[in-house]
């Protein structure tokens, strides 16, 4: 892979204030370029990239395309900074009349240089808050998809469409549909916008030259217009990764200040065409407020830390699991829970629990009746298997996580083996750590997608006979109904989940053993009949979802009584399934 800087803007708004600042304090930043402005803590903003993109095992060679009115700044940058000055390509432009644009300039040296690798362009003059930025995963993704790729991410409320490439995609195959260059209020729904951060095969970089012929005005030279030409009307295949925070211009950080695993500025001024709208040219002002932002945020930045909390559940009504494509009714109860803790380290380290996952006893006596009571397995590879599997799932959905590490630990009160769900409740709350940790949101890992892939964790990476109903109850919380009919999960994958209304519910009482058992192990046998569709079996299913949908009814019209009578039903159902079918 080869890396492409583009950094060859010309006169910002930015730089006419510097020089007319009747203060002079920043009259030695006059004719300053963009990319070398002080940053925070004496860096400069093309040195943060640099130190991303100088990884010799993953990117062959680094080009920076400047022009001749800036040529010089950047040549002593790179003898200070062990950049390549070979590699500093000047495009001859000295004024905004005369600049070639950034498709222009991109095509310059990818055909002086004769390129026969893959590449990747980046704004040079763009900012990353997170300076543990993975770019690798990026390149991991690009392989992957075997295609053109654009990093994307989810506007926030208040910015505007108008101002940046907005692009559709596909949820399934992360290909980009559509692409538009700051398109009106109307013409798409979508709020997912590119920036200047693309991947290119080798194979597509003469549609350049392709595109230069068809386009030879420099207002229709910019990356963006170029992508939107690409997308729309070549339909070559150009995949999206998502970054799980948002961009922010300068000078609207200040809605956003709290950490992120990679935010990237626009920085000042017009060479990021499909990042900076042409009323979007930010000044001196803006400058000032974002360096002392930044600067508060360095120096009095604290270690992140998350803790999140997943409850026990409890079923009302339906069959013993949901993986029979019945119906359920259950409930997160406050009294038992799991809390997981995270917190940013130099590695990743997993904290055994000092009661769940012993490692030392006090004699051999005590290990036979630990070992007795809690069962061999703790929470540690509850742990490990969700890091695990949120690793695979972000990589394979083209969602960028930063080079960050952190420790997890655990706790939790909930009784083991009993069947309230402990196990699952562990990965969930790990699983909402990781999410807040990383700076997922909702859109990344939607609350179905959740509660399967909680399951997943459990079944195919532990091999824990289990179902969603845990699960969805878990990321749901309150009290849910559940429909896990055959066609709605065989047309979405998962079923159809709803939060009913709690307020009004009347005191439960809750009664577990206290030896504890497997129910995997008690519900295994079960789950084999069904498979085999043994007629007993099918007929307990059908009327465990008839019981669920007249449970329903009662709850919501507070009809105790009923509800009491349905429950012993539901009861007895079960235990005619579980316990004289299996005898």
């Amino acid at each position: 892979m080869i890396c492409v800087l583009l950094v060859a803007g010309h006169g910002t708004l930015l730089e006419s204030e510097i020089k007319n600042e009747a203060t002079g304090l920043y009259s030695h930043l006059e004719g300053v370029p963009k990319a070398l402005l002080p940053g925070v803590g004496g860096k400069k903003i093309l040195d943060f990239w640099w130190e991303v993109v100088n990884m010799r095992n993953l990117i062959s060679e680094v080009y920076l395309v400047t022009n001749a009115d800036k040529y010089k700044y950047y040549e002593r940058w790179a003898t200070a900074n062990d950049f390549p000055t070979e590699n500093i390509i000047n495009d001859g432009s000295t004024t905004n009349e005369t600049q070639l644009g950034a498709v222009a300039d991109f095509e310059l040296v990818v055909s002086s240089k004769k390129f026969s690798d893959d590449v990747m362009v980046i704004a040079g003059d763009m900012l990353c808050e997170d300076l543990n930025f993975d770019i690798a995963e990026v390149l991991k993704f690009f392989k992957f998809k075997k295609g053109e790729l654009a990093i994307y991410y989810e506007m926030e409320e208040g910015e505007k469409t108008e101002s940046r490439g907005i692009v559709e995609v596909c949820p399934h195959t992360h290909r980009i549909t559509k692409f538009y260059e700051k398109p009106s209020a109307d013409t798409t729904t979508s709020r997912l916008a590119s920036v200047v951060f693309y991947c290119f095969q080798k194979q597509t970089l003469p549609s350049l030259g392709e595109y230069l012929m068809h386009y030879p005005q420099v207002k229709d030279r910019g990356l963006g217009k170029y992508m939107e030409w690409l997308i729309n009307k070549a339909n070559v295949p150009v995949f999206g990764m998502k970054l799980p925070t948002g961009f922010q211009l300068i000078g609207q950080v200040a809605s956003r200040c709290q950490a992120v695993s990679l935010q990237c500025l626009s920085s000042f001024g017009s060479q990021l065409i499909n990042v900076a709208g042409p009323n979007e040219f930010l000044g001196l002002s803006e400058y000032k407020k974002w360096l002392a932002h930044y600067s508060s945020k360095q120096h009095g930045s604290t270690v992140k830390q998350v803790t999140c909390r997943s409850y026990a559940r409890v079923g009302i009504m339906g069959n013993p699991s949901d993986g029979f494509n019945g119906k359920t009714i259950a409930m997160t109860i406050s009294n038992f829970w799991a809390d997981v803790m995270i917190h940013e380290s130099k590695k990743v380290v997993l904290i055994p629990h000092p009661l769940n996952d012993p490692t030392e006893f006090g004699s051999l006596q005590d290990l036979y009746g630990i070992s007795r009571k809690e069962g061999y397995l703790g929470g540690l590879r509850l742990l490990q298997a969700t890091c695990k599997k949120f690793y695979q799932y972000c990589s394979e959905q083209g969602i960028a996580l930063a080079k960050r590490n952190f420790t997890l630990k655990y706790d939790t009160n909930i009784p083991r083996q009993v069947g309230l769900a402990g196990s699952s409740a562990i990965v969930s709350a790990t699983l909402k750590s990781l999410m807040k940790f990383y700076d997922l949101i909702d859109d990344d890992l939607p609350k179905p997608l959740r509660a399967k892939f909680i399951l997943n964790v459990e079944s195919e990476e532990l091999f824990i006979t289990a179902g969603l109903q845990d699960r969805v109850v878990q990321v749901y919380e309150g009290l849910v109904y559940m429909d896990f009919s055959k066609e709605l999960m065989e047309k979405q994958g998962y079923g159809n989940y709803f939060n009913m209304d709690a307020s009004c519910l009347p005191y439960f009482w809750l009664a577990y053993m206290g030896e504890a058992s497997d129910s995997g192990k008690i519900h295994s046998n079960v789950r084999q009949r069904w498979l085999n569709g043994d007629s007993d079996v099918m007929a307990a299913m059908k009327m465990f979802a008839e019981l669920t949908d007249l449970a329903k009814t009662a709850l919501e019209s507070r009809n105790w009584h009923e509800l009491s009578e349905l429950m012993n039903k539901n009861f007895e159902l079960r235990r005619f399934l579980i316990c004289c079918l299996t005898e």
